[in-house]
């Protein structure tokens, strides 16, 4: 395995715009994805095996929960910190940041917004640590852009709930201790549940055969008859609203993660241009090979630049819905664009392992698609600027 040499472009000085306290958490988790990640991934990836010694490590350098408070065991960190740590471990791989994003943002953030203090207390601090693993359960097999068409769904049986269903797509599913999951009760409202591992009925069966995500654990959740404790309902937020602002969360975490991936692509692809030579001197030094680099040096950094302003904006408790969703369709885009035009620049040898673009670009078909699709975001988008409701 050749030794991690990245460096990441900054082509418009966006350092400048970042903390002491943010670089010093970035080029805390860049360092860590070169040591403990860069060097075993592309054999996992082949292997289509998940690292799951990396959740530990991934709890120790604070990717789970940083901007849930410390007294529930998260780092406190504030939203520019949290998006840096999600580039920087997508720069390593997509499924790992899918991981580290599905415990935060799907899985902390809905205890601990919508949870009861004797929930917070229970589940966050053991889940900052690594201690319990969970997944997110919204999709299901025939409702993936509609959640609101779920069938999942629990009944009220006097001392405890009984829920019915299953969900698909879910990551981390496989080895997850609890299942955050969302299911309509009798009147048909939408309430999340605590789903906790050897509840009888309740199972994860992985999902193979991927060509995409590789390196990450993906499944299903399957419900026959689970009885689930009436204290593991989520009492403070109900309705399809509350899913959907967990995938704000999320989305947000995408629209930094994906940056990352590209500029892994970028750095490589420039790196070799500089190596490589045709008809006398480096490739690099060749017009369309300008051309591609100087593209994607650009997208990258508009990227980074709408990145950091989403980062203020949620700071400041002004990010909306449908900016996150720009944000994350085209970072998202950008990223896809990029791996693609990189692995030109590589010609065969982009398709091989001794290099992470194939690898990051198949794992981009699946970033592209999931937390809503490309397609989907610009509906959003749509329904932001024109007032009409193109869903319907």
């Amino acid at each position: 395995m050749k030794p991690d040499l990245f460096e990441a472009p900054d082509y418009y000085k966006v350092d400048d715009l970042l903390t002491d306290e943010h670089k010093l958490i970035r080029d805390s988790v860049r360092d860590w994805v070169k040591k403990s990640v860069s060097p075993i991934i592309e054999e996992y990836a082949q292997k289509a095996k998940f690292p799951d010694h990396l959740l530990k490590e991934l709890a120790e350098i604070g990717a789970f929960g940083p901007n849930i408070p410390v007294e529930y065991g998260g780092s406190g960190l504030d939203e520019i910190s949290a998006g840096l740590i999600m580039q920087e471990i997508e720069r390593g791989d997509s499924g790992i940041r899918s991981t580290a994003s599905v415990q935060s943002s799907l899985v902390m953030g809905p205890i601990f917004n919508y949870g009861t203090e004797e929930q917070k207390k229970r589940f966050l601090p053991k889940l900052a640590t690594g201690e319990l693993i969970g997944c997110f359960g919204l999709t299901e097999p025939d409702h993936g852009s509609n959640p609101g068409g779920m069938t999942t769904n629990y009944k009220d049986c006097g001392n405890h709930y009984l829920l019915n269903g299953a969900k698909l797509w879910i990551s981390n599913s496989p080895f997850a201790d609890i299942a955050i999951v969302w299911a309509k009760n009798e009147e048909g409202r939408i309430h999340g549940l605590i789903v906790e591992r050897g509840m009888e009925g309740f199972s994860t069966p992985e999902t193979h055969s991927k060509w995409s995500l590789r390196a990450s654990a993906t499944g299903e959740l399957i419900f026959n008859d689970v009885k689930v404790p009436k204290n593991n309902l989520m009492p403070n937020k109900s309705g399809l609203g509350a899913p959907l602002k967990c995938l704000d969360s999320a989305r947000y975490g995408i629209a930094w993660g994906s940056i990352g991936a590209a500029m892994d692509c970028y750095d490589t692809a420039l790196k070799y241009s500089k190596e490589r030579s045709q008809f006398g001197k480096p490739i690099g030094g060749f017009q369309l090979q300008q051309k591609k680099l100087s593209e994607m040096v650009t997208e990258i950094t508009k990227a980074q630049l709408l990145a950091w302003r989403l980062g203020t904006l949620k700071n400041e408790g002004k990010a909306t819905t449908a900016q996150i969703s720009m944000a994350k369709r085209n970072n998202a885009e950008m990223a896809i664009k990029v791996a693609r035009e990189a692995r030109q620049v590589l010609g065969g040898m982009g398709i091989t392992g001794d290099y992470p673009i194939m690898r990051h670009m198949m794992n981009l078909e699946s970033v592209i698609t999931y937390e809503g699709t490309h397609d989907i975001h610009l509906l959003i988008t749509g329904l932001d600027i024109t007032g009409i409701n193109a869903f319907k």
